[in-house]
């Protein structure tokens, strides 16, 4: 059995690798807004699924964390665009306070490898 730690610092790896599977540590965003936020947390776990030898139609489950759920409406439309049709994955969403006050959404994704 082996697992793969990537970009591991003293207190996480970004990207860990188990049987196939690839989890990534939550991603947040630079921006103003919800949909900034969004977008850019979402271009990160793009690139570390690239990374890790995945991509976003192998994305298994998706834990999205919201500052404030008045925002739901505005991160969906972001994430709407972004999920391939027909690749959604399990997903939840829930508020929670977030590491730092700017901070709007983070969202934590679990993915299979590319075969």
């Amino acid at each position: 059995m082996t697992i793969t730690r990537m970009e591991t610092g003293q207190r996480m790896s970004k990207i860990v690798k188990h049987n196939g599977t690839v989890y990534l540590c939550g991603q947040v965003g630079e921006g103003n807004t919800v949909a900034d936020q969004t977008r850019d947390c979402l271009s990160r776990v793009e690139a570390l699924l690239e990374q890790a030898g995945s991509d976003k139609t192998h994305i298994l489950q998706a834990v999205i964390w919201l500052a404030d759920m008045k925002d739901f409406a505005e991160m969906n439309a972001v994430w709407d665009a972004w999920v391939p049709a027909g690749h959604a994955p399990a997903r939840a969403c829930g508020e929670a306070k977030l590491a730092r006050e700017a901070l709007k959404v983070e969202i934590i994704v679990t993915a299979a490898e590319l075969l």
